[in-house]
């Protein structure tokens, strides 16, 4: 009996880290419309963490581009990109985890970030050196961040 749950226990174990494991960069799989279905960390996301990354400098930013009802609490909403009141709406799961991971796959035009892309960039630059930075580069999010980010833009429904 301690052999048989032992065994169920290691089993569970690797099953939950399996599962929980962060999809790389290279490894996302995009719809040909750039959605992701699949979890990019099999961990639901938090959508307060989301509310924090979307409008932190360092982090997300998203606000300096977009505006956001439920971040009026944060300065200086941008008019670049479209307001996402609504956007739990407008889009599904998948289409918000491809849109924030690389929006290039949905827009290809457009000038949104690609927050979880590692290569092909055109000559990002290296800090302050005035350098070209060497590939792969850190993606701007991690997968976990990515989801908090699409969980909160689930919450944002049409009134």
């Amino acid at each position: 009996m301690r052999t048989l749950t032992t065994t169920a226990i290691a089993v569970l174990a690797t099953t939950v880290a399996v599962t929980a494991a962060e999809v790389a960069p290279k490894e996302v799989k995009f719809d040909e419309y750039g959605s992701v279905e699949t979890s990019l960390t099999g961990t639901p996301g938090d959508p307060e963490n989301g509310a924090v990354i979307m409008k932190t400098k360092s982090m997300g930013n998203c606000i300096s581009c977009h505006q956001v009802t439920a971040l009026e609490d944060a300065p200086f909403h941008g008019e670049i990109g479209p307001m996402l009141d609504g956007a739990g709406d407008r889009w599904t799961e998948a289409d918000l985890r491809g849109i924030v991971s690389n929006a290039k796959k949905t827009f290809p035009g457009t000038m949104m970030p690609a927050y979880y892309k590692v290569d092909g960039y055109i000559r990002p630059g290296d800090a302050f050196t005035g350098k070209a930075a060497e590939e792969p580069l850190p993606p701007l999010l991690s997968g976990q961040q990515v989801e908090d980010v699409v969980a909160f833009l689930m919450t944002l429904k049409e009134e």
